[in-house]
């Protein structure tokens, strides 16, 4: 019957779980890197991945069903291949892989996700800090190859919006940028790669900070590209024309979020540009769904930390003294929010 309501979009939204998880134990398994070199069998695949007989063909066969594998031929002779998408995103010798973030959902995010409910009820986090007393920080950064691999796992998440704000952004005026919690260095790397008359300095804790200069030699950038140490709650920014901050201030409540912006204001520039690159929440928190379920992300880790709109960014940045803002869209549901001193 015409017009008749469907209870469809409930069932699957209520059911996202099975598509997750397939494709989480998909890239936890290593699965698209191991047909990186071309199209193998089930059998092969079971063998090669440790599947056992009795899940492999309905674990494969959904990939398939889900547009994540391709398949030539059916049952055993069969052939399962990537998809032009899975090849370049999930494979892990592509410079695209964006892999990292998903073996961080798998990981940690997917189980602490099941404390949603109790996360809602009492405003606090659910992740490893009701387990260990440990924060989140805490517990990567008492672990050098776990802390790499979740600045990887932000670097997937975030190459797309970097690169399409070094095209977006007009870097003409200036000259120095200043990247807060640069992480591995990947910020500034796609900037001064895009933009040879800038020079960059990739902030960040001490322990990053091996991490950054060997990721900055390994683009040959070291000689426009300054790894440097900053506690950003103790220590003040360092001068340029642009300081840069990427998926940081949403890990903090209002009060560290607007102490961020006034040290930011400090550090410029009349005429420099503080640029927040974040899932921003339209104004009228009605359908950027990415951005907000981002917010209740940073509920499950933080507990008062949270994602925001452009009038709130524009809010705050006026209250430390910038004189306009604006948001430039960048790729899915990340902007860059801007505001110029």
């Amino acid at each position: 019957m015409e017009g008749e309501i469907s209870p469809d979009r409930i069932l699957q939204i209520g059911f996202g779980f099975w598509p997750s998880k397939t494709l989480l134990s998909a890239v936890e398994l290593e699965l698209f890197s191991r047909l990186a070199d071309g199209p193998k069998t089930g059998l092969e695949l079971q063998g090669t991945i440790g599947l056992h007989p009795r899940a492999t063909y309905d674990f494969l066969d959904t990939l398939v069903a889900l547009g994540l594998l391709q398949r030539d031929g059916a049952g055993t002779t069969g052939k399962y291949g990537n998809t032009p998408s899975t090849a370049l995103f999930l494979v892990k010798q592509s410079p695209q892989y964006i892999g990292g973030i998903l073996e961080m959902a798998n990981a940690r995010l997917y189980r602490f996700w099941g404390d949603l409910t109790p996360a809602l009820k009492t405003g606090k986090p659910q992740n490893e800090i009701k387990e260990t007393g440990k924060s989140m920080f805490d517990a990567l950064y008492s672990d050098p190859a776990r802390l790499e691999q979740f600045m990887d796992a932000m670097s997937g998440i975030s190459m797309g919006n970097f690169m399409a704000f070094a095209e977006k952004f007009d870097f003409s005026r200036y000259k120095t940028l200043a990247d807060i919690g640069g992480a591995t260095g990947q910020l500034s790397a796609i900037v001064a790669a895009r933009h040879p008359h800038m020079q960059c300095w990739t902030c960040d804790l001490a322990d990053v900070r091996p991490i950054a200069e060997r990721r900055v030699r390994e683009r040959n950038l070291g000689d426009r590209i300054t790894a440097e140490t900053i506690d950003f709650f103790s220590d003040e920014f360092p001068k340029a024309d642009i300081i840069t901050m990427g998926m940081i201030l949403h890990d903090w409540n209002l009060e560290n979020k607007k102490m961020l912006i006034a040290k930011a204001f400090r550090a410029l520039p009349v005429g420099g540009a503080l640029v927040a690159i974040e899932n921003i929440i339209d104004d009228e928190r009605r359908q950027n769904a990415f951005g907000l379920m981002m917010s209740l992300n940073m509920l499950i880790e933080f507990g008062d930390a949270f994602d925001f709109t452009g009038a709130q960014f524009t809010e705050w940045c006026k209250e430390a003294g910038f004189s306009r803002c604006e948001i430039i869209q960048l790729a899915g549901a990340a902007s860059a929010a801007v505001a110029y001193k």
